[in-house]
């Protein structure tokens, strides 16, 4: 068994971690409807724009960058696509990725849960259609769409993608809920967030340094989701 799965980074602790458990389509017919909305619900992205920006610029020329919840690929598949990495984008919306597609055509994109980039899984080290590794991962708001309990494994799971040293570029909301349900765009979504000291320990304790964090009051501007604290930490992993 590697150090990995030693540290529980293929979700092998995890206590709800069963297919059913993990049924994510809910959440990933929510963002179908919601379709390029989303995009004109949340015009201004200035907090994750910064926060791409130390990625691309930090990251040595032509980085393997793993874009993980892709979402339409704006901004930051397009922002490190624009930078001259190449990218890689997962997301669970067929519907998202069809934007993705359409918006950042010179990336490649995949439909994969960030549960099957596990240490063993199907997309992950050692699995039959392994995508890493990886010099740089985006994960900005992705995991707030996992139940509290899972965002530790999956913090793991994306510190096994990294290269040693490997930056990852974490966006979260500020907020103490565990998969809380809320009204989004018509649709409703389950969603999850730390305050920003649960958010840093569980990031350093998922083998992260923390290099720099930023937090934006951010009011979207079409949609019935009330203004909201975006977190922004940029993180390196340890060896």
């Amino acid at each position: 068994m590697s150090g990995e799965d030693e540290q529980g980074d293929g979700y092998e602790g995890y206590e709800d971690f069963d297919r059913l458990a993990l049924d994510r389509s809910g959440q990933a017919e929510a963002f179908d409807h919601i379709g390029d909305r989303y995009d004109d619900a949340f015009p201004h992205k200035e907090g994750q724009l910064d926060a791409g920006r130390w990625l691309a610029e930090t990251l040595p020329p032509g980085s393997r960058v793993l874009d993980a919840g892709c979402g339409t690929g704006l901004p930051t598949a397009r922002q490190l696509v624009d930078a001259g990495h190449e990218v890689v984008g997962i997301d669970i919306s067929p519907g998202m990725l069809k934007l993705a597609r359409d918006n950042v055509p010179e990336a490649t994109f995949h439909h994969v849960d960030i549960v099957d980039l596990r240490v063993g899984g199907r997309y992950g080290p050692g699995g039959p259609q392994e995508l890493g590794p990886f010099d740089g991962i985006a994960a900005y708001f992705t995991l707030l769409l996992l139940p509290r309990p899972e965002i530790p494994y999956a913090l793991r799971t994306l510190h096994a993608a990294l290269r040693p040293g490997g930056l990852l570029g974490l966006g979260m909301v500020e907020a103490d809920v565990d998969d809380f349900l809320i009204p989004f765009l018509g649709n409703s979504v389950r969603v999850s967030g730390y305050l920003r000291d649960e958010l840093r320990q569980a990031v350093r304790d998922a083998g992260f340094e923390i290099a720099g964090e930023d937090s934006h009051a951010y009011a979207p501007a079409s949609t019935d989701v009330p203004p909201e604290i975006q977190l922004y930490l940029n993180c390196r992993r340890r060896a």
